[in-house]
């Protein structure tokens, strides 16, 4: 019998997004099955203020998950991380896996800023562009955070949408608009959502065929992510270039 994996998510009050796509990706693959349970931390703005409160709750939510014995669990709040310094999730998947140790579980600890960071890198992308539903502010501070871990950050784009509920409902074609407005000569891929909130796995083979380049989301990179936690093939049809074969960083 196939073995069924739990996945927890800890994602922000007014997040949708992350509890639809994540599944659908992960509903494709060929060999697995799985369960979400999410918790969620209280934000609506997406500000550095109620960014902060939100991770403050961050222990909460793991001990949740931990009772529902997870065996993969991912921070699904990309910016959350990111806004607060370089290598902030590292330090966030260490201090998550040693409280999830102090309750005896050792399931696979994973961030969606994390995720963004190993698809780029199992991609072989140095050099990108992406699109980001942020306060200008707060893209900057995405930005920053890509150039930290070694990746040239060649063109971005900031939709400037505060309200996390409003993210939730960017229609595609403003995605892709966006998205036709980068430079994207030089690049190596193209991040069409650097947020987990901001919907666009529907976007992915089409971009791919328009730009000419892998493009990924923070969506494709948390089920690429989970996946290799969990010791999966990473394989998923019609996912994008990230999750179409194994890559050669891929052991």
């Amino acid at each position: 019998m196939t073995r069924l994996h739990r996945i927890g998510l800890i994602v922000p009050s007014s997040n949708v997004t992350v509890e639809t796509e994540v599944p659908a990706l992960l509903a494709r693959h060929p060999g697995a099955r799985f369960s979400f349970h999410a918790s969620r931390m209280r934000m609506h703005r997406v500000s550095s203020e109620e960014l902060r409160a939100m991770n403050a709750q961050r222990e909460r939510c793991v001990d949740e998950l931990a009772d529902a014995g997870v065996d993969a669990l991912l921070y699904a709040c990309l910016v959350a991380l990111m806004a607060q310094g370089p290598g902030e999730h590292q330090r966030t998947e260490k201090a998550v896996t040693e409280q999830l140790a102090s309750a005896g579980r050792h399931p696979a600890v994973l961030s969606s800023a994390g995720a963004l960071v190993e698809g780029l890198q199992a991609l072989g992308a140095r050099r990108i562009a992406l699109v980001t539903p942020y306060l200008r502010p707060l893209a900057e501070q995405v930005v920053d955070y890509l150039r930290a871990e070694g990746v040239d950050v060649l063109d971005w784009a900031a939709l400037e949408v505060g309200d996390n509920a409003e993210v939730g409902c960017i229609p595609g074609d403003r995605v892709m608009a966006a998205a036709r407005g980068l430079d994207l000569d030089g690049a190596d891929a193209l991040v069409i959502s650097a947020c987990v909130q901001m919907p666009s796995l529907g976007l992915i083979t089409a971009a791919e065929e328009e730009f000419g380049l892998p493009v990924l989301s923070a969506a494709t990179a948390g089920a690429y992510s989970l996946l290799r936690g969990l010791g999966l093939p990473t394989e998923l049809p019609d996912a994008g270039r990230l999750l179409a074969a194994p890559l050669p960083s891929q052991p």
